[in-house]
């Protein structure tokens, strides 16, 4: 009986961590199924060296260890709680919350600066007694995470891959990329004013101490160069083995934890995005669908592959990068699936409140499709 009841156990904690690793790595598995699927069309060969973008991998690994081993020392908790401090109304406080994540994902990419912003988040609303604005905080901090993250190479990794992919120089693509980011901005700042001004008290006694004062300023320096290789400053595998090697030796858990789900993800739709360029039928109705209006099309393929696939696929079929980043940026917005990032959210969100998930879907698609559509009218008008 007692061997019974302990394989019973067994089998419900492998169930338990299955569904879990299911859950975390959907998009991985997926990827993964449709690159096996093209491979059984275009078998592997020599020119499958070249559906890879190492150095997209090499920067991308990069910032995601750096950003790691500075949660790690929890730079980013006492640096946003310090400004949560300041804020004395529930509006100042949720637009402190918004616009910490929306210029942090610039620098750390969209899914860090949610993984890093949303836990502040929810413990601002609890301490402050105000959980009734959850659902709109974590769905506004979504949007920022997304949107915000498209002014710079690395805010998003659709971002990285385009940037490296086409060459594109730093100035141009920032020069492309500022409407949006600023009809971004002024949306954002005028959903969060619709929050009443209600004074709140915060009990500030759980504020993280003091950071480290060594590990610190060495991180920063990792995070640096960490931009400097993605601005090709620096030559990428000089500029990994270095940063690899300064964390095995003061973080090896940043280096555990960097999300190699996200890089097996981009590792498979590489070769899915390789081979589907390879076969005649699909190049030909991409390159069409493209041709004919790619900031449209790159945006509703979103919609239903999300952004990051979108990226890796679309650019296979078209030189015209200025629309393909709109329409990966922009098109983040919308379903649940159309960013990676909304998927951390809703994760987030339901293991806080798993009974206020019908509303938050409803308040989601709502703003989402708000933000896409409005943004989308602007993008018309001005190309």
């Amino acid at each position: 009986m007692e061997q019974q009841e302990a394989q019973l156990n067994k089998t419900a904690s492998f169930t338990k961590k299955l569904k879990a690793f299911l859950g975390k790595n959907a998009v991985a598995i997926i990827a993964f199924a449709l690159a096996c699927i093209t491979s059984c069309i275009i078998p592997p060969d020599k020119a499958y060296i070249g559906y890879f973008d190492f150095k997209t991998l090499a920067c991308l690994f990069a910032t995601l260890a750096v950003v790691g081993a500075l949660k790690n020392i929890r730079f980013f908790s006492v640096l946003a709680q310090k400004i949560v401090k300041t804020t004395g109304n529930v509006r100042t406080m949720i637009l402190a919350l918004v616009f910490i994540t929306y210029f942090g994902s610039m620098l750390i990419a969209n899914d860090m600066a949610l993984i890093t912003f949303l836990p502040l988040g929810y413990y601002s609303l609890v301490v402050t007694h105000r959980q009734d604005y959850m659902a709109f905080t974590f769905i506004m901090q979504n949007i920022a995470a997304n949107l915000g993250g498209m002014l710079t190479p690395f805010g998003n990794p659709q971002n990285l891959y385009l940037y490296s992919f086409f060459n594109i120089p730093t100035g141009e693509f920032m020069g492309i990329m500022l409407i949006p980011f600023v009809g971004a901005s002024l949306l954002i700042l005028a959903c969060c004013f619709f929050v009443r001004r209600d004074k709140i008290e915060m009990d500030m006694s759980r504020v993280e101490g003091t950071l480290p004062v060594g590990r610190t300023a060495t991180y920063l320096v990792l995070f640096a160069l960490s931009i400097l290789i993605v601005f090709r400053v620096i030559n990428y595998v000089a500029g990994l083995a270095l940063i690899l090697i300064a964390l095995l030796i003061m973080d090896r858990k940043a280096v555990k934890e960097v999300d190699y789900g996200l890089l097996l993800t981009f590792v498979f739709f590489f070769i899915f995005a390789g081979n589907m360029s390879r076969i005649p039928a699909v190049s030909e109705l991409l390159s069409g669908l493209l041709s004919k209006d790619t900031y449209i099309f790159s945006a509703l393929s979103c919609q239903a592959i999300s952004n990051v696939p979108s990226a890796v696929l679309l650019s296979q079929f078209t030189t015209n990068y200025r629309e393909l980043l709109w329409g990966v940026n922009i098109g983040g917005a919308g379903t649940l699936i159309a960013s990676l990032a909304s998927l951390i959210t809703f994760r987030e969100f339901t293991a806080h409140n798993p009974r206020g998930a019908k509303r938050y879907m409803i308040l989601f698609s709502l703003f989402n499709f708000g933000f896409l559509i409005a943004l989308s009218l602007l993008m018309i008008l001005v190309r």
